[in-house]
């Protein structure tokens, strides 16, 4: 072999190793940095950035990963909280993770305020909150052309919960403080519950046998039996509630609560506070490893993603992250 042709013969070899390592990462952590227009991509056991993509809007508050765990879904949501005068937005960015970069959009064409991201469980589709047309809009993720619609019939429809069987969403719809149940194969709103004066965040038991979402007026979450579509007990917290979500194995509740920067641990076999977590300041966001070791926490403010271990109940890292980090996501890879 030829010296030069050997030499040729490395440098792919080493490029290929250089890209099959890229590729080969597992389990990244997405997170949704809203003051500097970003998504981290984000290695969760070594806690290093392994990318900051340019969102190229204003601005995305949530993400969702593909089922395959190659793509980023991130609604440009705009420039204001819910419900507060800003910009309206009207597109998705598609992320690829590997390239770090925009590789599509999908286009609403009038301002929407597209906000939470959901991999249908069963059917695979991008289910996304359209607070503007009080609707949930689906949309195809391969081809990324909008579908169909699902109507809320409230304002405000912010977030939003599928059950495992795909057959059921449940949207938090903030100023009215109610939640919509909404048949998602009929395309039609079940019912809508009066929950608070005010409600944000919801999710759901991993045997979708209840629903969770945060009074903002008390300290206090709702707990709705899907049975009866009806508030049936409430959970008293330390502090106002926010994100929320439940272990794989049915066992806890992790609730961020923004106003005393700490995490709430529900035991939901009592439905009772069993303890706190410090953590940095303004919590936004929770999000349960797979293995239900770990849950992460987006802390706003404070640039960082805090992540608890749940056998210790102790935050076992700090992870950076960018300006307003907010939405966060698990991209599980082939």
């Amino acid at each position: 072999m030829k010296t030069t042709d050997f030499l040729i013969l490395s440098i792919a070899v080493i490029a290929g190793s250089f890209a099959g390592a890229a590729r080969a990462e597992t389990n990244l952590l997405l997170v949704c940095n809203k003051g500097d227009r970003t998504l981290s991509v984000i290695n969760p056991e070594t806690g290093g950035q392994i990318a900051v993509v340019n969102e190229d809007g204003v601005t995305g508050h949530e993400v969702v990963a593909s089922a395959d765990g190659r793509l980023a879904f991130v609604p440009i949501y705009g420039n204001s909280g819910v419900g507060q005068p800003g910009t309206d937005g009207q597109l998705i960015r598609v992320i690829d993770i590997d390239r770090h970069s925009i590789v599509g959009t999908v286009n609403f064409t009038k301002g929407m305020r597209p906000h939470c991201a959901v991999i249908g469980p069963k059917d695979q589709l991008l289910y996304v909150t359209t607070e503007l047309d009080n609707s949930i809009t689906v949309i195809d993720p391969k081809t990324f052309a909008i579908l169909y619609s699902i109507p809320t019939d409230q304002i405000e429809s912010h977030m939003l919960a599928i059950t495992s069987d795909g057959n059921f969403g449940y949207t938090a719809n903030v100023k009215p403080g109610t939640v919509s149940v909404l048949d998602l194969k009929a395309r039609k709103v079940l019912k809508v519950i009066p929950v608070a004066k005010t409600a944000q965040r919801i999710c759901l038991s991993r045997d979708d046998r209840w629903v969770f979402t945060a009074d903002q007026t008390k300290p206090q979450m709702a707990v709705i039996d899907v049975k009866t579509n009806q508030v049936a007990r409430w959970i008293e917290l330390p502090g106002v509630g926010y994100g929320a979500a439940t272990t794989p194995d049915n066992q806890w509740l992790v609730v961020a609560m923004p106003s005393i920067r700490q995490a709430a641990l529900v035991d939901l076999r009592t439905m009772k506070l069993a303890g706190t977590v410090d953590l940095p300041k303004n919590p936004q966001e929770v999000l349960i490893r797979p293995d239900g070791k770990v849950a992460y926490v987006s802390c706003d403010a404070s640039k960082k993603v805090a992540a608890i271990d749940l056998k210790t109940f102790k935050v076992e890292k700090l992870i950076d992250a960018g300006n307003g980090a907010d939405g966060l996501a698990w991209a599980v890879r082939p």
